[in-house]
């Protein structure tokens, strides 16, 4: 049974908005569908590391959202999602204005899931850059 787009969004919505640190990244969720998920930050001098690239921690934590919700958009509601596991591979310094964390499912299963998220920054002039690739597993789990 599919959820309709609208009802989809207004509850991976309601979930996010529980998330205190990523009100304290400035992220938001730019696109929502079935198995899929694509989560923004923009860019701030306060979550750097010392050279003034974007932390790794910062786009782990995009990355593993946006896995976490393209979960979520397959799994009926009064369910939420963990993760499990995940690896990540950080391929270039992060520079831009935005960061990008585009997600999606591999396999759902009953027990384990298995999505893939990379995380691109986009510059000053709307070229991007990838960053992070992600491949995560994930476990639902009853809300309550």
């Amino acid at each position: 049974m599919s959820m309709p787009h609208k009802d989809l969004q207004a509850r991976i919505e309601a979930s996010f908005a529980q998330q205190g640190l990523m009100r304290v990244i400035e992220a938001r969720i730019a696109s929502v569908s079935p198995g899929r998920c694509v989560i923004e930050a923009p860019f701030r001098k306060t979550m750097t590391q010392q050279q003034g690239f974007l932390h790794a921690g910062v786009l782990t934590t995009l990355a593993d959202n946006a896995c976490g919700y393209a979960t979520l958009s397959l799994l009926p509601p009064g369910q939420e999602v963990l993760t499990a596991e995940l690896k990540v591979n950080f391929l270039r310094p992060a520079r831009g204005v935005l960061a990008i964390a585009r997600a999606e499912v591999l396999k759902l299963g009953r027990t384990l899931t298995v999505a893939r998220a990379e995380v691109w920054m986009r510059a000053e002039d709307g070229s991007e850059s990838l960053c992070a690739a992600m491949q995560a597993t994930l476990v639902p789990s009853l809300t309550g």
